[in-house]
């Protein structure tokens, strides 16, 4: 399954609704991080769609997952202690997504 210009048109009409429906003051410098923020997040997606269909976790690295699970996980804490609502829903995603094949990881081995 590939990512569609459908899916990205979604998370793209999906960010332009929260600019606009959030308090804050945004700008080109918060935008530049959302367009930045979609791209590291849809990254993931290949790889949890591919592990997903498989079952196949054998070549990912079970430490180099646990590691990046929790950098990003802290990534998003950081981003909620300073209110930086790109790097909270960026790095929120990411983390549901590196846990996703994290979770496939330690279930198929």
């Amino acid at each position: 399954m590939k990512m569609s210009a459908k899916t990205s048109l979604s998370t793209l009409l999906f960010y332009i609704l929260l600019i606009y429906n959030c308090p804050m003051d945004f700008n080109y410098i918060s935008i530049i991080g959302l367009m930045a923020g979609t791209c590291t997040t849809m990254s993931f997606f290949p790889q949890v769609i591919k592990t997903i269909k498989s079952k196949e976790t054998k070549d990912l690295s079970l430490s180099m997952y646990i590691v990046l699970a929790t950098g990003i996980l802290l990534w998003t804490v950081y981003g909620i202690l300073i209110n930086d609502i790109p790097v909270i829903i960026a790095n929120g995603i990411s983390f549901a997504l590196a846990a996703i094949v994290l979770g496939l990881k330690l279930k198929y081995g």
